[in-house]
């Protein structure tokens, strides 16, 4: 994405705020904090990057977010109101709005329920449980199509029987018949190929385009925020240490931490730079 397609949504209707959002595991001097005193603000039809390595605090933050996991303190703003999920129901009506693609395609399905059903479970979440089989079969369909995968062939098969990069293909058409306001993709490529992993992020950035939501893409890997990104958060040991528009926190870092992860990404045409990588001695 070049600097010129990206576009400033920072100055649309605010989707999902927090405020001192922290959560905290242990007691007394055991007591460590996965996600520290953190201010975010997303906005509709934003594109924004969660980036940090492994530990840094982005999983406890995604759980946050998906109402998984309760804060320890803070609080977080849905529509510019404070979030309540306090009851199943609320819960339900909130997942309506917020949906996820997982890491794991393998770990994403029930083993018990075919393609079918999973697709038909979207149509019923969204109200269409009054439509006709045409309708229905109709709306699969083109689900499908969206993500380069033909239902008649899917049909009354299991997701495991596909590849990984269709299972994650199929979680996005997924969401394409969900179409919820929030999309949080917690590293969604991270185990499918090369190939596969930029026809996800171009799936994504399509849907993002024709439905209008707004996505946040938890990953490690700086390279693919910059491209895929209007906006990137940069995490370290559970607090941002710098967020702003991607074309700013990637080629102009001022932290530190920025500075190394963008060094730490190979240049084929260079030599390579291990003086920033931590050794240990036990292999």
């Amino acid at each position: 994405m070049s600097e010129k397609a990206r576009k400033d949504y920072t100055k649309g209707p605010s989707c999902l705020k927090g405020i001192g959002l922290t959560r905290s595991f242990g007691i007394g001097d055991k007591k460590m904090f996965a996600v520290d005193h953190v201010d975010f603000d997303f906005h509709e039809g934003e594109f924004v990057s969660i980036v940090g390595e492994s530990g840094s605090g982005k999983t406890t933050l995604s759980k946050m977010l998906l109402g998984l996991l309760n804060p320890t303190e803070g609080e977080i703003l849905f529509q510019n109101k404070p979030r309540d999920i306090s009851s199943h129901a609320k819960k339900r009506e909130y997942w309506k709005s917020m949906q996820a693609i997982f890491q794991d395609p393998f770990a994403s399905y029930n083993v018990f329920h075919k393609i079918d059903s999973v697709l038909l479970d979207c149509i019923n979440m969204r109200g269409g449980q009054n439509l006709s089989k045409q309708e229905k079969f109709d709306m699969m369909t083109e689900a499908c199509s969206f993500v380069n995968l033909k239902f008649a062939e899917l049909t009354n098969k299991y997701p495991f029987e596909l590849s990984g990069g269709q299972m994650q293909r199929l979680m996005i058409a997924r969401i394409f018949l969900l179409k919820p306001k929030i999309l949080l993709a917690d590293e969604p490529t991270s185990m499918v190929d090369a190939c596969s992993r930029a026809t996800i992020l171009d799936m994504l950035l399509q849907l993002r385009d024709e439905v209008g939501m707004t996505i946040i893409f938890i990953t490690h890997d700086i390279g693919l925020a910059y491209y895929i990104s209007d906006t990137v958060y940069i995490m370290e040991h559970g607090k941002f240490v710098e967020y702003g528009k991607a074309d700013e926190v990637i080629l102009n870092p001022k932290a530190a931490y920025t500075k190394r992860l963008i060094s730490d990404v190979p240049k084929i045409h260079e030599e390579w730079d291990l003086s920033t990588v931590e050794l240990t001695s036990e292999l």
